[in-house]
C-alpha cells in the first residue's frame, strides 16, 4: 500500500445513485451522450477536486478511458477488486467496466476519454489497441522512467491540442491518443512477460534446490546440474539470483556448509569421518572449505557450540 494513500479523503458531495445501481455517465457526473469522433482530456484535479478527490463507482457506455498519474496516489476499484497505486501509473478502463477512484489530495495527472468505436474503425477489432479495449489494465510505470516521460509528453501534447487546436485537430488528437495507447500497451505486455518469466524462474530454482538436496554429497559441478535440469548455466544462475540473490554455486555451497554445521553439532565422531560422509575425498580440503565459509575450523566450530550449550 502506498504511504501517500493515508492522506486520501472522502466527500458526500458526489452524484447520488440508488442502492445497488452503478450509474452510467458520459464524463463523470454528466449523463449526456457524446458525439462521434469524440476525444476529451482533462487534468485529474479539475473533476476529482470537485467531489472531494473521490470519484464514486460508475461506468461508461461506448467510452474508453486512459488515466495517467504523474504525481500522487490513488485507491482504484475495478469491478470488485481494489488496489492502491502510486505515480507514475497508467490505468486503462474499457467501456462498460464499473470503476471508482479515491485520489490523494493534490494528485497530478490526466484523464483521456475516447469514443471507443473511433479506434475500432481506425484499427479494426484485432488492431494494436484491442488488448486494452477488451480488459482493464493497471500498469505500473515506476521501473520504466523513459516510457513514463514519453507518456507525460504525449498527454501534455494532447491537452494542448485539445485546448488550442485548429484545422485537422481531430486527426491530430487521434494520432497522439493512439501513440499513448501503444506505449501503455507495450509496458503492460512487458510487465506480463516479466511476471510469466519470474514464475518460470522460480519454478526452475525450486527444481534446482530439490536436485541439490538429492545430490548434495556427490559434489556435482554446476554444469551437470544444468544439464540434468535442461537449462543453460546462465539461465540457472539467473533463476538463483532472482530467487535467492546468489549464484548457483553459492546456493550449493551454502547448503553444503549448513549440512556440515548440522553434523558437527548433532553427529559424534571425528571430523575426518564427517568429511567422508559429506562427499569430501580429502579431509584437509573439507577443513579449508569449512573455514573459508564460516571463519572457523570444524573443531573450533564444534567446541564453540559445546561451550554455548
Amino acid at each position: 500500500m502506498c504511504a501517500a494513500t493515508s492522506k486520501m479523503v472522502r466527500s458526500a458531495s458526489r452524484p447520488r445513485k440508488p442502492p445497488g445501481v452503478v450509474p452510467v455517465f458520459s464524463l463523470y457526473g454528466e449523463a449526456d451522450a457524446v458525439a462521434p469522433e469524440f476525444i476529451h482530456i482533462e487534468d485529474i484535479r479539475s473533476r476529482s477536486e470537485r467531489y472531494g478527490w473521490e470519484i464514486a463507482e460508475h461506468r461508461h457506455h461506448g467510452l474508453f478511458q486512459l488515466l495517467l498519474l504523474i504525481e500522487g496516489a490513488a485507491r482504484v476499484r475495478v469491478d470488485h477488486a481494489t488496489r492502491d497505486v502510486c505515480a507514475p501509473f497508467a490505468i486503462a478502463m474499457p467501456s462498460g467496466v464499473a470503476h471508482a477512484f479515491r485520489f490523494e489530495r493534490g494528485t497530478r495527472g490526466f484523464v483521456l476519454t475516447i469514443e471507443e468505436s473511433m479506434f475500432a474503425r481506425a484499427s479494426g477489432a484485432q488492431g494494436p489497441h484491442a488488448a486494452l479495449m477488451n480488459h482493464p489494465a493497471l500498469v505500473d510505470l515506476s521501473r520504466a522512467a523513459d516510457q513514463s516521460a514519453r507518456l507525460v509528453a504525449l498527454f501534455e501534447q494532447i491537452a494542448q491540442e485539445f485546448r488550442e487546436g485548429g484545422r485537422a485537430t481531430g486527426a491530430v488528437l487521434q494520432w497522439l491518443a493512439s501513440a499513448a495507447l501503444v506505449l501503455v500497451l507495450r509496458q503492460n505486455e512487458q510487465l506480463a512477460r516479466e511476471k510469466a518469466g519470474g514464475a518460470q524462474e522460480a519454478a526452475d530454482f525450486h527444481r534446482f534446490r530439490a536436485l541439490v538436496e538429492e545430490k548434495l554429497t556427490e559434489h556435482w559441478p554446476i554444469a551437470r546440474f544444468s544439464r540434468e535440469l535442461g537449462l543453460s548455466e546462465s539461465r540457472l544462475n539467473r533463476a538463483c539470483r532472482l530467487a535467492a540473490g546468489k549464484s548457483a554455486l553459492e546456493v550449493v555451497q551454502d547448503r553444503l556448509t549448513l549440512e556440515a554445521r548440522r553434523r558437527l553439532i548433532h553427529v559424534a565422531g571425528p571430523v575426518g569421518s564427517l568429511a567422508w560422509e559429506l562427499g569430501f575425498e580429502d579431509p584437509a580440503y573439507f577443513w579449508r572449505f569449512f573455514r573459508r565459509r564460516t571463519g572457523m575450523t570444524p573443531n573450533e566450530f564444534r567446541r564453540r557450540h559445546e561451550d554455548a550449550t
